[in-house]
């Protein structure tokens, strides 16, 4: 029986570091379209608690870049 390296990679949970698993939303082939409802919900709720006024009619892409900058400003930012 062999045994697990404590290297071996495991692809579903450690991407490789080339990976294409985040892609930034300019170049998402969707990114255009209008956010989804979890995108909308979940900017509701990060545009109430940072004072900021909710657009709903941003892309998905826009959307997304704006989550990420109010959970930067609400420090739920990964790294924060």
């Amino acid at each position: 029986m062999a045994t697990k390296d404590k290297t071996d990679h495991n692809p579903k949970t450690d991407p490789a570091p080339n990976s294409n698993t985040v892609k930034d939303p300019d170049n998402w082939t969707t990114g255009g379209e209008p956010m989804t409802g979890a995108q909308a919900s979940y900017l509701k709720t990060l545009s109430e608690q940072t004072d900021t006024p909710f657009d709903e009619s941003l892309s998905k892409a826009d959307a997304s870049k704006k989550i990420d900058e109010l959970r930067k400003e609400t420090g739920l930012a990964k790294g924060d």
